[in-house]
Order: C-alpha cells, then sequence, then structure tokens
C-alpha cells in the first residue's frame, strides 16, 4: 500500500484516523502500531513478522546493553544484526551475481542461488534501528521503557518505507506523550495534500516522458534526451520530497514533529550545498554516524578526503546494490571533494546565477547514472547527450509542457527573496485561525484532482520505495 494510491486516501486513512482520535489518548500508541503492521503487510505480508521480531530482539539487546560490562560487544552485536539484516537482503544478489560473472571468466561453476526478495522500506528500518542503538550507546537518550513504543518508533508508517529518517531522540518524548490540536490537524492536512499534489500531479506526469526517453536506446536524439533528463531530476525532487510532505503531514495530524528532508536543492550554488538541501536526513545520519566516527576532517587532508570519497561511496550503495548507484555515489563524492580542493572558491568567484546554472548540470549528469539501467545504458545516454544527434522532440504532450514549466518555476522561484516567500506561502502555509479555511479549502481541491488523477492514470509507484 503506497499513499499515492486511492485503497490508501478512500479507505485506510480515513478508517485509520476515525480509530485514531476515538481511541483515548493513552492507548493510541496501540491503534498506531496496529495499523502501521497492517500497513505494511498489506504491501509485504511476507516481511511484516521478520521485521516485527527483529525489533523485538533488538529491544532487550539494547536495554540489555545499558549498564553492561561488555556493552561494546552488545553494541556490536545490535549493529551487525541490523546491518546483517540490510546486507542480506538488498545486497547478497548483487554479490552473488558479481561472483558469478568472475567464475564465469574463469570458466568456473557459478554459485547456485535463488533469488532474494527485498522488503520494502528495509534501508529505512535499518538506519533508523542503529541511530537508537547508538545513541543509547552514546548517553544520549535513555532505552524506550516499552516495547511497543521502540516497535511504534521503527515502525511508524508514515515514515518506515521512505523517510524522512527519524532519530528516536527527538520523537523519544512524543512517543510517550504529545497533543494533536485543531492547527496540527489542518496544516498537518495541508502539508499531506500538498506532499500528494507534488507526487501525483507533478512527479506522476514528468515520469512518462523520462520513462520513454530512458527506454528509448540508440534512437534518442539529443534534443529528447536532454528533456528526459531534464524531466527525471524535477520527477525525482517533486517525487521524494512528496513523500516526505505526505510523511511529515500525517505525522504532524497526529502530534508528531518529524524533521525536514529537503530544502529547495535545486538553487544549490555547489554540490556541496545541494547535499545540505537535498535528502538532509540521510545526510545528517551518514555526518553523524559515519563521517565524525571516522575522523571527520580532524585528521590529515588526505584522511579528510578518504572520509568524504567512503561517505559518498557508502551512499551509493545504499541507494541500490547495482554498479550505476556505487558511480553515482562516487561521481557526488568526487565534486565534493573538489569542491574542498578548488570548485568552492571558483563558484564564489562567477556569481550566483552562474553557479546554480553549473551545479543543476552537474546534478542532472548525476541523475542518469541513478535512473540508468546499468553503466553501459548510462553510457549510451551521457552520448546521446552530447553527440548532437539531430531530430525533433518525441514528447509533445501540452499538459506535460504545462507541468515541466511549473516544475522549474517551483524549482528555481526561491532564488530571489519575493520567490522563496512565496515557496513558503504555498509549500510551508503557516497556520492562521481567520485564514485556516483557505488552507482547508486549497487542501480539498488538490486532494479532489489528485484522487482524479489516479482514477484515470497509471499507477507510478515511489521512486524511493524500492531503498
Amino acid at each position: 500500500m503506497v499513499f499515492s494510491s486511492n485503497i490508501f486516501l478512500l479507505f485506510f486513512l480515513p478508517i485509520f484516523f476515525a480509530a485514531y482520535f476515538l481511541t483515548p489518548q493513552k492507548f493510541r500508541n496501540y491503534t498506531l502500531l496496529l495499523f502501521s503492521l497492517i500497513f505494511y503487510a498489506y504491501g509485504a505480508p511476507d516481511f511484516v513478522f521478520l521485521l516485527s521480531g527483529v525489533c523485538v530482539v533488538n529491544y532487550f539487546l539494547v536495554r540489555k546493553m545499558v549498564g553492561a560490562k561488555r556493552q561494546k560487544l552488545l553494541c556490536a552485536v545490535s549493529i551487525v544484526l541490523s546491518l546483517g539484516l540490510l546486507l542480506y537482503f538488498k545486497y547478497s544478489n548483487f554479490i552473488v551475481e558479481n561472483v558469478n560473472a568472475l567464475l564465469g571468466l574463469a570458466h568456473r561453476e557459478p554459485i547456485p542461488w535463488r533469488k532474494v526478495a527485498l522488503p520494502i522500506g528495509i534501508s529505512f528500518f535499518t538506519f533508523q534501528s542503529i541511530t537508537y542503538t547508538i545513541d543509547v550507546y552514546r548517553g544520549a537518550t535513555p532505552p524506550s521503557k516499552k516495547l511497543s513504543d521502540y516497535v511504534l518508533y521503527i515502525m511508524m508508517f508514515p515514515q518506515l518505507i521512505a523517510g524522512p529518517i527519524v532519530k528516536y531522540n527527538s520523537v523519544a518524548q512524543q512517543l510517550i506523550s504529545r497533543k494533536s490540536t485543531v492547527e496540527d490537524c489542518v496544516t498537518g492536512f495541508y502539508r499531506f495534500v500538498i506532499g500528494l499534489s507534488k507526487k501525483v500531479l507533478v512527479a506522476n506526469t514528468l515520469a512518462v516522458c523520462a520513462d520513454q526517453a530512458f527506454g528509448m536506446g540508440s534512437d534518442i536524439t539529443t534534443a529528447t534526451a536532454w528533456i528526459g533528463i531534464l524531466s527525471y531530476t524535477f520527477q525525482i525532487y517533486f517525487d521524494f520530497s512528496g513523500y516526505s510532505d505526505m510523511a511529515i503531514g500525517l505525522g504532524r495530524m497526529m502530534g508528531f514533529r518529524f524533521p525536514e528532508n529537503f530544502n529547495v536543492p535545486y538553487i544549490s550554488q555547489s554540490i556541496s550545498e545541494f547535499w545540505r538541501r537535498w535528502h538532509m536526513t540521510l545526510g545528517a545520519f551518514m555526518k553523524e554516524y559515519l563521517y565524525i566516527p571516522l575522523g571527520g576532517n580532524r585528521r590529515s587532508v588526505a584522511r579528510t578526503y578518504f572520509n568524504l570519497g567512503l561517505v559518498f561511496l557508502c551512499s551509493g550503495l545504499w541507494h541500490g546494490a547495482s554498479w550505476t548507484f556505487v558511480a553515482w555515489g562516487i561521481f557526488h563524492g568526487f565534486f565534493i571533494i573538489m569542491d574542498r580542493i578548488f570548485l568552492l572558491d571558483l563558484l564564489k568567484k562567477i556569481g550566483r546565477v552562474p553557479s546554480v546554472i553549473i551545479t543543476f548540470l552537474l546534478v542532472n549528469l548525476g541523475w542518469v547514472l541513478f535512473r540508468a539501467d546499468d553503466i553501459a545504458s548510462a553510457c549510451q545516454y551521457y552520448k546521446a547527450l552530447f553527440m548532437f544527434k539531430s531530430g525533433g522532440i518525441i514528447y509533445q504532450d501540452a499538459m506535460f509542457w504545462f507541468v515541466f514549466a511549473l516544475a522549474v518555476l517551483f524549482s528555481f522561484l526561491a532564488l530571489s527573496k519575493k520567490g522563496q516567500g512565496i515557496i513558503d506561502r504555498v509549500f510551508a502555509f503557516q497556520y492562521n485561525e481567520r485564514q485556516s479555511w483557505i488552507m482547508f479549502a486549497c487542501s480539498i481541491v488538490l486532494l479532489v484532482l489528485s484522487i482524479g488523477a489516479l482514477c484515470v492514470s497509471d499507477f507510478n509507484p515511489f521512486i524511493y520505495f524500492r531503498f
């Protein structure tokens, strides 16, 4: 079950909120946990018991870790349990495929292997488990007193599948005691519908062109290739930020405050700034739980560059078990290092607008690796971008161009102060009791349009569900 489906919007969500708000305050966590398990079981019934069981084991491991003589050992066991689950389900197929390819080159028999299915949301599940274990080990937060609260933190349906990554210490008190006011419900509903609209009305429309362009192979013209990658660039932003908006909105309606995950990333003036604006909770996780423990920038310059390269290599692998994602991580790591060496100074000298254009171009080129099925397909697409093959743009749909223009507008509007003000008013509408009816009315209109679009178009799942 996904947020951008009529079964979720018209059945699951109304039933859940009716049950949730009818439940007495002290029992609402149990209602939320029950519906979270139902939500996950609907899409992955084979894995819901496995992930729930891992949560139970990890909860007692961490409880035992506190004050124990072998605290480091128990912490390591907990982390290995979480990472082991991720490595097996997400990377075992990739590892065996590459080993068998090497065995084939050596004329040896391949390893017999039955492909492992990937549980949805396994990466976000793993990261939140690790943050809990490490934060308790560091003394940043006490362990959860109730097993049900811990399982709820990990399995909560708004952010389980595709984030944002929520640290336990940021919601620990909210799990125990929280209130849902009228302001929370209205602003949360509005934020949810804004995210739904970004996904259904914008990202899904752009996806048609992007999918068509990347499926054309060597027949693609240069103009079509550029429109295809630009479409994907805006598609992935509105798709993923739309999901984050929906998750934050749902949490807000229940009284939770989830962290922001995007901050108009395409107006960045460098790749370093891009990663401060894009998938911010992943960036914060990588910095706090990998980059700093590796030594960060506290050691030699060479070690700092190594740490940055390793972090982005891991970031690429986290996104998917494929050489294209490895290359994508290396691509971004390379430009992060170049920023440190000379690129940031150079971009400052040429001015803001040229810096934004250059950075946006680099991000687009990186997305080719992210979207392509394999390295050969990515190379073929790069060739199409720069070989200047003549021919028109194959995609001529008027609605597509209207949505494309809106995507460009809202992606770059924040370049000016007035534009930033418009973005803040549209996407982060501040609650005002006198104007709450405006927010609610806009939400209803956008919700109806989104449901209508879902009824007449092909279903398009969230891009980050596969991670």
